[in-house]
């Protein structure tokens, strides 16, 4: 039927055989993008993971009028699920003077230590410790 027309009437159209070499180009190019979108979306989440600090123990053992010596633990429940904590408390001078040693481990993968910190806190309320002649609980 074509053959007889004259070369100006007849529809140039592209062929099988070259829509699916596009399609295949295409769907190439686009999962490329797609694999580099989800590395780049990947370490982006990998930035954002803060490290825990002893600073949020501290803060919440600075938040009561008194301190007694001794050894505590905890965790940080659902926040941190993976991390533990523990203080030791002790009296450095008869005047309510305690230094608390906060240490916050790490449980999965390697055990490690993730962050220390000491403080002092002036509590003369708190009930006497060691050096004031009252009984330690170590």
């Amino acid at each position: 039927m074509n053959r007889n027309l004259p070369r100006a009437k007849r529809h140039s159209a592209f062929t099988l055989m070259e829509v699916l070499i596009a399609l295949g180009i295409f769907f190439m190019a686009s999962f490329a993008i797609l694999a580099l979108l989800a590395n780049g979306l990947r370490n982006a989440r990998a930035l954002q993971r803060k490290p825990v600090d002893a600073g949020m123990v501290a803060a919440q053992l600075s938040l009561t009028n008194r301190v007694t010596e001794g050894v505590e633990t905890g965790d940080f429940e659902d926040m941190y699920p993976d991390y533990s904590w523990t203080s030791d408390t002790y009296e450095v001078s008869t005047n309510g003077l305690f230094q608390s040693d906060m240490i916050v481990e790490r449980h999965s993968g390697t055990p490690a230590v993730e962050s220390t910190m000491s403080i002092l806190l002036y509590r003369p309320d708190s009930q006497p410790g060691s050096r004031s002649g009252g009984v330690s609980p170590r």
